[in-house]
């Protein structure tokens, strides 16, 4: 088991260290960069002495060198520009929009980020597995069919859609504001028990819109699972020994209905993360995906490339779980390999 840990920990520095070079060129492969973006701006206003000192912070962050090299001072293998060194020595990079630290601008929207993904990830077991339970073993009842036809509409609804419309109604109808992830009076306040009830209160509606989707998909699909895993032999003969009927139910069906799933856990992370961006400006949530989109747009590559690497740091730390979460749910798996 040791041994199978410590190889999946080195895997998975390999694959981060593939995909930051991944990143990093597709990042560079639009034409142009911050710098020339903000030269072609202050060239259409007619201000020629901003140019020459644009000009000079090329020099100064190092773009005017190959985009290879651009890399290895990112990723801390080479020297970088006045000292900097790289993500290795703990420095993830200067963002140029806001004139700071990467770190210093995305602190609070990583921890704020992992905080609703996280219970994001919560609602959708604690929605979708007694929903899927019901309409499998309540096959052709109306609950069942109620549950599938609300599952269409999670599927069709887009989450930025309904998040407009909750925004919207709530406030017309109720006179409340939901944007934001507290009120704006904590904005610049320490934490406090109320900024955490307000947090808390204002994080109702940004989870249950950004679950919405995966919570539908995972209902049906742990519902086909599920008949399909009750229609076996090995079902029929736990219940014809008289075992109790949701002893039957979850010692066996269901925890290998549930494989894909823990399985999918690495994928369910990232793709929460870049599904909730566009709620998330809907919202005015202060998370990674509008910093995200926004140096995306102004080709900030340093902020772009850390949020990205970032998310894959989530996608190959929940695909380890999943493996170990997998050992522990399904006794046929084993981690370390021998009869």
């Amino acid at each position: 088991m040791i041994r199978y840990v410590l190889r999946r920990v080195l895997t998975m520095a390999v694959t981060l260290i593939f995909i930051s070079l991944l990143i990093f060129i597709v990042i560079k492969l639009p034409p142009g960069d911050y710098i020339t973006n903000q030269i072609d701006e202050l060239r259409a206003q007619g201000e020629t002495a901003s140019i020459a000192k644009a000009e000079q912070m090329r020099v100064q962050y190092g773009l005017d060198k190959p985009v290879l090299y651009q890399y290895g001072a990112w990723i801390g293998i080479l020297p970088g520009h006045d000292g900097y060194s790289g993500l290795l020595q703990g420095n993830c990079g200067r963002s140029f929009e806001y004139g700071q630290p990467v770190c210093t601008v995305v602190g609070s929207a990583i921890g704020l980020t992992i905080v609703v993904n996280l219970l994001v990830i919560i609602f959708i077991h604690l929605v979708s597995i007694p929903i899927a339970i019901y309409s499998a073993t309540h096959k052709n009842s109306v609950g069942a069919h109620t549950v599938t036809f609300l599952g269409y509409i999670g599927l069709a609804t887009p989450s930025f859609l309904l998040a407009l419309a909750l925004l919207y109604y709530l406030n017309r109808w109720f006179g409340i504001s939901i944007g934001g992830l507290y009120d704006p009076k904590y904005a610049n306040e320490a934490w406090s028990l109320n900024k955490l009830g307000s947090l808390l209160s204002h994080l109702v509606v940004p989870v249950v819109v950004i679950g919405l989707a995966s919570t539908a998909g995972m209902i049906r699909r742990l519902r086909a699972n599920l008949l399909d895993e009750l229609s076996k032999q090995y079902t029929v003969t736990a219940k014809a020994k008289g075992l109790p009927p949701g002893k039957a139910l979850l010692k066996y069906p269901f925890r290998i209905a549930m494989n894909p799933f823990v399985a999918d856990i690495g994928n369910l992370l990232p793709s929460i993360v870049s599904g909730s961006a566009i709620v998330s400006i809907v919202l005015s949530l202060p998370t990674i995906g509008p910093y995200l989109v926004q140096a995306l747009k102004s080709q900030d590559q340093y902020l772009a490339g850390f949020i990205l690497l970032f998310v894959a740091f989530l996608t190959v730390t929940g695909m380890f779980i999943a493996d170990l979460a997998l050992a522990v749910l399904d006794p046929r798996i084993r981690l370390g390999g021998g009869k």
